[in-house]
Parts: structure tokens; C-alpha cells; sequence
């Protein structure tokens, strides 16, 4: 097979940025100055560079931000304090709360201390319950990211056989939502899943949100497949996804790059989504 399709998230990312833009502009005319305000409680370099990128995309465009990281080791009831305080203070429009959260901090007291209204990810509880039920309030940037990336490169989804890898609450388990609301016939994988490259070679759409280099190569994969990478994961060579390319591009259809696929498009979606829950609804309407 020939050279997979690329599929970039640039051109994408540029169009969902440029439309963030026009109403965060039509925002500030109604009298609202977004603000995002972010809570880490993390020592993993991953981690805080994703947060990084987070806030340098808001300050490009001039949103404000509040940005509270917190040690590994503090205790669980100063993270609960600290979403909170940053939840009832009324300059901040938007939060976001980065996971994993370590061991000793349950990720459920965490959820139900985040103001629905201010959810940036579709992390509260009322608003993963909504996404579930098909009327999401706002929509997990990364899912966002990949229904984006597809629609805008044309990949067909209804009636095709898509397989998820990875089932974490904020990236996996929301994708394959998104997929089987898009009609596609959806099998998560995890690491529990017995004989993995079974599993995928059955995808005709193949989504990968593991987190783990190099899982997915070329022999777990059948001809024609798209592949979705929405991994990122750092190693010493650079930042490198799930999906060993080299290997799976020989058989692959289309593929994601990494860098460059999914990345770009979850950036510009969080910036929708800051825009999309700090809006009045007269700005809001038809944004989230």
C-alpha cells in the first residue's frame, strides 16, 4: 500500500480558533471577560508541560488564567479546597482540572466540586451524565478534537467498526460515545483485554488514547484501516503516540501524525469550550 493520508489537525485547529476568537470577542462586548483557572496536583514533567501549552494558548489570545499546581503528596483535602475556592470565585468562567489526580485523592469528591456551569472538559458530574444521555452541555476537548479531525477530513464514520484503546473517564470512555452517537459499532480496549491485536485488526477505525508507546504496530492492524492517535507521549527521542508509525503506515489507509494530529485541534477546543461556558447565552447559543 502506498503512503497513508495524512491527517492533519492544523488546518482544522486554525478554523475552530478563528471561530473561538470571533466569540470571545462578541463575549467581551456583552461584558464578560473569560477567565480559566486550572488546578494540577501532579510532579509529572508530561503533566505540567500539557499544562503549560494550556495556558500559553489562552495568554496568545488574551484570556485570562489562574493556574494553582499543587505537589503529588499534598493532601487530598487541599485539592478539595482549592477547586472550591477556584469554583465560587465568581472572576473565574471556566475550570479545569487535570487527571490523573494521585492515589490518595478520590477523583469522584473532585468531580462534584466542579461547578457544572464552569466545567471546561465535561468533568462534573451532571455534565458526564448529560454527554451520556446525548445532551451534553459542553464536550470533552479531546473528543471534540477527534469528531472534529474527522468531519473535517472527510472519515466516514456511521456503520463502521471502531475500536477504542483506552477507557480512562476523560479521554477513552467519552471517544467511544462519540463514536457510537456517530453510528459506528464501538469495542473499548483496555488492559485487561486478552489478545489485543485481535481486537484491533478488526477496526476499519482504530483510536488510540492509551498512553503507552508503541503498543499498536503493524501487525495488529488490517489494510485500509484510519488511525487515530490521540496519544502524546514523551520519550527521549521526542513525543511519539501509541501507534508505532513506521509499521502500522504500511498498511494503514490514514493515519494521525504525532505531533501535529490531534494535538493541535484539543488546543484550539479548549479555547472553544473556555469561550462556550463563560459566554452569556445570547453569545453561547450554538457554540458548545
Amino acid at each position: 500500500m502506498s503512503d497513508p493520508r495524512r491527517l492533519s489537525g492544523t488546518e482544522p485547529a486554525t478554523a475552530v480558533r478563528r471561530d473561538a476568537l470571533a466569540r470571545l470577542d462578541a463575549c467581551r462586548e456583552a461584558g464578560v471577560e473569560p477567565c480559566l483557572a486550572t488546578v494540577l496536583a501532579s510532579d509529572d514533567p508530561g503533566a505540567r508541560a500539557f499544562m503549560d501549552r494550556k495556558h500559553d494558548r489562552c495568554a496568545e489570545v488574551g484570556i485570562d488564567t489562574r493556574r494553582v499546581d499543587l505537589p503529588a503528596e499534598a493532601p487530598a483535602e487541599r485539592v478539595y479546597r482549592t477547586v472550591e475556592e477556584l469554583g465560587a470565585d465568581p472572576a473565574v468562567t471556566a475550570l479545569f482540572v487535570q487527571v490523573p489526580l494521585p492515589e490518595h485523592v478520590e477523583e469522584a469528591a473532585v468531580r462534584a466540586r466542579v461547578p457544572p456551569e464552569k466545567d471546561v472538559d465535561c468533568f462534573a458530574h451532571a455534565n458526564v451524565g448529560r454527554l451520556v444521555a446525548g445532551d451534553p452541555r459542553v464536550r470533552p476537548v479531546t473528543s471534540l478534537a477527534v469528531d472534529r479531525l474527522l468531519s473535517a477530513h472527510g472519515v466516514a464514520v456511521a456503520g463502521r467498526d471502531a475500536v477504542v484503546v483506552g477507557r480512562t473517564t476523560v479521554i477513552g470512555t467519552p471517544l467511544a460515545h462519540l463514536l457510537c452517537r456517530r453510528d459506528a459499532t464501538v469495542t473499548v480496549c483496555h488492559s485487561r483485554t486478552e489478545e489485543l491485536g485481535a481486537k484491533t485488526r478488526s477496526a476499519d477505525l482504530l483510536v488510540t488514547a492509551a498512553g503507552t508507546p508503541g503498543l499498536v504496530d503493524g501487525s495488529m492492524v488490517s489494510a485500509g484501516v484510519v488511525v487515530v492517535d490521540v496519544s502524546a507521549n514523551r520519550v527521549a527521542e521526542g513525543v511519539v503516540g501509541d501507534v508505532d508509525a513506521d509499521s502500522v503506515g504500511e498498511t494503514a489507509s490514514a493515519m494521525t501524525p504525532v505531533p501535529g494530529g490531534v494535538g493541535p485541534l484539543t488546543m484550539a477546543s479548549l479555547l472553544h469550550n473556555v469561550v462556550a461556558v463563560s459566554a452569556p447565552e445570547s453569545v453561547s447559543n450554538g457554540l458548545s
